[in-house]
């Protein structure tokens, strides 16, 4: 671990060159001609990330972001040689329970800033003082704030190590954690580590559950039947309820259509990295596909997210140059992918939302967790849960955790 286990304040200080520089780029783009289909098969439609770039050149001001952002607690610390940023806010409630987010791709800790004040000071939204929390949510390696790591190894197994540490580090010694896409991967692999102070778990996706390698003896979330067909491209097997064939079909397409970003990043992010690193427009429709394809809005994103929250997370992905640092965490998982202990013993929950990339049923959750304690199905919200519905989200992780409190 680190030698310097210092916490050092953090404070965002962009450069107005360097949004002027950005500005500038955006002005200046070179478009494509515009697909040939009337729907989203061939990736972005051209009229939509125009209308959003264009936006972005005249309108969108990132200091904005950045005044809201100043408002809040964040820090910086060395963990295992890379620094780590982080929002630390402690609730005004005794007895909070301490609790870390993680996010994923394309997204980053901008997806909690609009639960914070819910989860940390329930009381003056509405909900029980008893019910919160103190929140850590960190940048993932490469991501955001955080240092990009120099060398190869920061897998996800390495950054639950992390994320123990911090927590440990922060002063709590019992905590539970959450997260979503590689956050959920994290969080999942966190209860196979089961640290000490780990007291649960709660994740929107399974995604990485299903695809890490299994562990001899542990029993896979979906069963061998279910994972052959998807293995061989087949239609859904026979007998599986309504709730296991939405998930089977939203598997089976994401594997077919959805997922070939994930090839790209998970083979050769060096590459695609250049591109993202260069054109503003280039990064701002790699990351805008995503927001359409799998948010709660039918190819929408803006019914869900305003137009100054997605470029939000687009412009920090482009003032700190981590199109690429973000995008090894593929490369990452398929390199360095290691087996994780056994099964999750500890307590975990589950809030299914409807318009997740695979919205996995109970039947599933309960083959990945034996200690399920909580599983809920939504009515609305998508993969950002947080982002896209943040007094939902902020419901179910008062649901979620309340009996380990």
């Amino acid at each position: 671990m680190s030698s310097d286990d210092s916490i050092r304040p953090f404070r965002i200080d962009i450069p107005e060159e360097s949004l002027q520089e950005l500005r500038r780029r955006v002005a200046a783009a070179r478009w494509p001609d515009r697909e040939t289909v009337s729907d989203r098969a061939q990736g972005a439609q051209l009229a939509q990330v125009q209308e959003l770039v264009d936006y972005w050149a005249t309108d969108y001001d990132w200091r904005t972001l950045e005044a809201k952002l100043k408002a809040l607690p964040q820090f910086i610390t060395e963990i295992d040689g890379l620094d780590i940023h982080f929002i630390h806010v402690r609730s005004p409630h005794a007895n909070a329970l301490p609790l870390i987010m993680t996010h994923g791709w394309p997204g980053s800790f901008l997806e909690f800033v609009k639960v914070i004040g819910p989860l940390s000071d329930p009381e003056s939204h509405g909900a029980r003082a008893k019910d919160a929390f103190d929140l850590v949510v960190p940048s993932m390696p490469g991501f955001g704030f955080s240092a990009k790591p120099q060398a190869a190894g920061w897998n996800p197994e390495r950054i639950a190590g992390a994320w123990d540490e911090l927590m440990r580090r922060v002063g709590y010694e019992r905590y539970v954690s959450q997260g979503g896409d590689w956050g959920a991967v994290v969080t999942d692999i966190m209860g196979r580590q089961a640290p000490a102070g780990l007291a649960g778990i709660h994740v929107t996706t399974l995604l990485g559950a299903i695809e890490r390698p299994p562990t001899p003896g542990v029993p896979t979330t979906v069963p061998a039947e279910v994972a052959n067909a998807l293995k061989n491209g087949e239609p859904a097997p026979a007998g599986l309820s309504a709730e296991e064939t939405i998930a089977y079909e939203a598997f089976r397409n994401f594997a077919t259509s959805g997922s070939g970003f994930r090839a790209i990043m998970g083979t050769r992010p060096q590459t695609i990295g250049y591109s993202l690193a260069d054109s503003p427009v280039g990064l701002a429709a790699w990351c805008y596909e995503k927001f359409a394809e799998w948010t709660d809005t039918d190819g929408e994103p803006e019914r869900a997210l305003t137009r100054d929250e997605m470029l939000d997370d687009i412009t920090l992905y482009w003032l700190t140059n981590t199109a690429a640092s973000a995008a090894r965490i593929y490369w990452e998982d398929g390199a360095h992918k290691t087996k994780v202990g056994g099964e999750v013993s500890l307590p975990a929950a589950v809030s299914r939302f409807p318009r997740e990339i695979i919205p996995l049923p109970r039947s599933w959750a309960e083959r990945s967790y034996p200690n399920l304690v909580y599983y809920n199905e939504l009515e609305k919200g998508g993969h950002f849960a947080a982002w896209e519905q943040p007094e939902l989200f902020a419901g179910e992780m008062r649901a979620a955790f309340r009996s380990l409190r």
